[in-house]
Parts: structure tokens; sequence; C-alpha cells
């Protein structure tokens, strides 16, 4: 155990000595005082005190006097009341003052441990529980990854993974960081093999995981309640730990009814698979039957200018009868105060999609930004950022306010997330697409090993800008440099989110259907 320093503060501290020894003989160091005034001289003289042990009725100031003082000046330390007095008035001053944990005297020596190891010992406890905990599934993990798995597989393994980071984040136990890198990483090897070897076919045969163009027809429409109005909030980049982040806030508000997911289609980016969510079509079909709203790569304009459109299509030809149903797109917070203000006018409609921006423009700020860099660093960050925002958003408080009025909420994305790390080489012509983890363009020239290519978009659904085009999605962490400037790109795009290519982090999306407490 490393050294733990306790400052007891008692009037009658001699009484104590049982008590004290005890301690010792466990390891801990114990500083006693006997009045308030001493106590506040050892926290301001000494910054080793891990813990305080504060007798309520001293003489001089008060153990609730000491103990507001010892907050003033350093807020986090930990301490235990401890009293004759059992009142209901104090106790609740006492926790209102934010007290740790409180003890009624006599004290015995166990209770006494029980509450260190509570407070002191508990981090480090949960830490070496989680880390052994994760060494003893780490093989089970391996083994079901090199196992053929297969698609509805693959997202229970993807869950796992990022349940253990999340626990292992919350824990610190950072021995085990690396070791479950190194496993997600295999992991994703694994599944981009696996997603090279069954995408086309899924396209080809309808036979794979519901995907982007389905989403709607499969997991939503179906579930609608006809005698409640049902919001479907699409978070645009929301990875499965980011929804992991948020949920616990959701659920002040909603149950969770049942948390679902779907495949996106490739290229996993707005253009392609937030289109496709919205058209209940593929890409090329988008084209096919819509050719004046859709736009290739390398059109001008906008390229998700008509998913209010799309949506009306799709509810007319699947659901057959008068919906009456609202989109609304959030791209700024002059757009998220309006939505704020108009929610429950939105509310009178049977159905409302709201497509919500941030996560996206998060993620590509974080691009451009230094701070950004700084403040969203890893995953763990990004996380944390994610929870941030939503908690103080007006985002949620127009939820709340739907909530209270009784709406059924959907939660989902168009795709995720990958932070890069390793660069590729990619040689093409001026019209070759600027994407990281795709690229359409003629002659293109690249690693085959690091990439999916299809060099015949049609058998991936996929328009064709030009007659000999062909997509490449890059595999796992993988980003796509050109030779020119390569070492000053590699620097500036390294550790950045991505997205557009195939990973678990992209392909793999919640979708959670909640209902109002």
């Amino acid at each position: 155990m490393e050294n733990i320093t306790i400052l007891w503060a008692d009037d009658e501290i001699d009484l104590l000595k049982p008590q004290l020894m005890f301690l010792e003989k466990k390891g801990y160091e114990v500083i006693t005082v006997t009045n308030g005034y001493d106590a506040l001289e050892e926290c301001d003289e000494r910054n080793d005190i891990d813990v305080v042990f504060l007798d309520e009725s001293m003489p001089g100031i008060t153990g609730l006097e000491t103990l507001s003082k010892i907050k003033a000046k350093r807020q986090h330390l930990p301490v235990v009341m401890i009293t004759k007095n059992e009142a209901e008035n104090v106790m609740e001053e006492a926790l209102g003052a934010q007290i740790t944990d409180y003890l009624i005297k006599p004290v015995n020596p166990n209770q006494i441990l029980l509450t260190l190891k509570k407070i002191v010992d508990n981090k480090r406890l949960v830490r070496e529980k989680t880390s052994s905990d994760y060494q003893q599934e780490f093989r089970q993990i391996f083994m079901e990854i090199n196992s053929g798995l297969n698609y509805e597989e693959w997202v229970d393994i993807y869950r796992k993974i990022i349940n253990w980071e999340i626990k292992l984040d919350e824990s610190n136990s950072s021995g085990m960081w690396d070791i479950l890198s190194d496993q997600k990483s295999e992991a994703n090897a694994a599944f981009s093999k696996y997603i090279e070897k069954n995408y086309l076919s899924w396209i080809r045969d309808k036979d794979g995981p519901v995907m982007s163009n389905d989403l709607l027809r499969s997991k939503v429409f179906p579930k609608m309640d006809s005698d409640a109005p049902t919001i479907l909030l699409l978070l645009d980049n929301l990875r499965y730990d980011q929804w992991r982040m948020l949920e616990p806030i959701f659920n002040e508000f909603y149950r969770t009814e049942e948390e679902d997911y779907f495949y996106s289609i490739l290229p996993t980016s707005t253009q392609y698979s937030r289109n496709a969510i919205f058209a209940g079509l593929m890409p090329s079909e988008i084209e096919q039957y819509y050719p004046t709203w859709w736009k290739n790569d390398n059109d001008e304009g906008g390229k998700n200018l008509h998913e209010h459109d799309f949506l009306t299509e799709l509810i007319g030809r699947t659901i057959r009868k008068e919906l009456k149903f609202d989109y609304v797109k959030v791209t700024n917070a002059n757009h998220a105060k309006q939505l704020n203000d108009n929610i429950l006018n939105h509310l009178n409609n049977d159905f409302t999609v709201i497509v919500y921006n941030f996560i996206d423009m998060l993620s590509h700020a974080r691009t451009e930004m230094e701070v950004l860099k700084e403040l969203a660093g890893d995953e763990k960050a990004y996380r944390s950022l994610t929870r941030s925002w939503f908690r103080n958003s007006q985002l949620w408080e127009a939820l709340q306010q739907a909530a209270e009025k009784g709406a059924q909420l959907f939660v989902t994305t168009d795709h995720g997330t990958i932070r890069v790390k390793t660069p590729s080489r990619v040689i093409g012509d001026r019209d070759t697409t600027t994407n990281l983890r795709y690229k359409v363009g003629k002659n293109l020239q690249y690693d085959r090993k690091d990439v999916l290519d299809v060099r015949d978009p049609k058998h991936a659904k996929l328009p064709r800008p030009n007659v000999s085009s062909t997509f490449i999605f890059a595999k796992e962490d993988k980003y796509f440099l050109y030779p020119n400037n390569y070492n000053y790109y590699n620097n500036y795009y390294r550790n950045t989110f991505q997205h557009g290519g195939i990973s678990l982090e992209e392909i793999i999306c919640p979708v959670v259907r909640m209902s109002p407490r």
C-alpha cells in the first residue's frame, strides 16, 4: 500500500490510542491534533494529508466550522466527521458542507478501516479489480476476434472492447491501456478483412446487416407510436463510445427501451451515408432516380441539401398514409436556439427529424485548431468533450421539454470516426478527391494491402463520376497522403479523427429507442 497520511483532530485524542496504534500497524501515518485551529494549521503546512478525521465537538472552533474552513482552502480533501451527536440538523449541515463520510462515537478500529478503504483505497481497489478482470477476458476476446465472426458477433465484440475501454478509463488503469489499444487494433485488422470479404455480396444479395439505406424502414418506422410524437435525433459522427457517455444524461429524462445497431455504407461519410438514410436508397440509386439532387464529390455545391426532399419521398413510398412530419437541421448556435424555442411546436407532428451537426464540426475543428487537439487528444478526452457539450447544450434543453410532453425518442448517427495513426501513400490525378479515408479517381496508385478497392463502383451501388473511376477505402487506422509535402501532412493529420473508411468505429453505428420517464 502506498503511504497514506491521516490528520485526526479530537480534543480527547489520548483516549484514541488503541485506534491510532491499529492504524499505524496497518501502515497508515497518523498526525494528531486536539483542536480545530491546529488542524487548519496542519492543512496549511502539509500537502501530503490524504484524509481528515474531524471531531464534531471541540473547544475553540467546532468541527463544522473547521470543516468549512478546510473545504474553503482544499475543496477535494476527504473529511470524515466523527460525532457523539446524532441530531439530524448536525448531520444535514455536515453533509451539506460535503463531508465524505461520518462515524458515530465510540468508533471501533474496523469501522475506521472500512471508511479508509472506501475513501483512499477505493480507486486503487477498483483499478486493480478492473485490470484483473480485463486480463481474464483478454484471451477470450482474442480467440473470438480470430474465430470467423458474423456481423452480429462483430457488434458484440466491438461493444465489449468499448466497455473495457470506458472501464479502464474510469478506473485509471493506465497499465492496461496499451494492451487494450493493441487488441482494438487487432480487432480492426480482422474486421477490415471481414468487410473486404463480405461487403459487395451484402450489397448484391441483400443478405447482410441492416445498412444506412434500410435504417428508417427497418429500425424506426415500424416502432413509431401512433399515440405519441416521435423524434429521430441524428447526431452526425456519433460513435458507440460517445453514445455510452451520453446515455446516463439521457436517462435522467428518458428510459432506454432498445439499444440496436446498423452498419454504415461505404464511404462512411455524410455525403453518402446520410443521403442513403433519408432516401432509403443506395447512392447510385439516388443518382438514378433523383439526378438533380445528387452531387458527386467534385461537383460544385452542398452535398446534403436535399435530405428533407429525400425523406418526403421515402415516407410517401413507405408509410403510404398521411403523416405529419418535419425535418430540422442544426449547424450553428442560432439554429440550436431556434430548435429549443420551437420544440413544443414540433411535438404537434407525428414525426420530427433533428439532424445535429455538432460532433462533426467538433472533429473537423479539432483537426484545424491546436487548442482542440489538446482538449481532445485521444478517445477518452474526445468522449469527455462530447459529454460536456451535450450536458450544457440547447439540444438537451429541448429534449427535456420533449420528454415532459411524452415524446418517444430515437437517437442514431450516420457514421462514426476513427483516430488515424498510419499514413498510406496514394498517387492520383488532379481530379482525385481530397478525403483522407477514401478516394475516388482515375488511375489511382496505392498500396493494395492498405485498402478495399472497388474498381467497378456499380458493384457497391456507388455513382461513377468517370468511366474509369475507382473507389478506395482505407482500412484500420490508415489515412491517405500524396507524396508532395508528405512529411508536413503526415504530422498535421496524425491522431486526428477522420471518417470515410473501414473500421469498427466508423461502420458499426448505434440506434437507440427511448421512452420518456
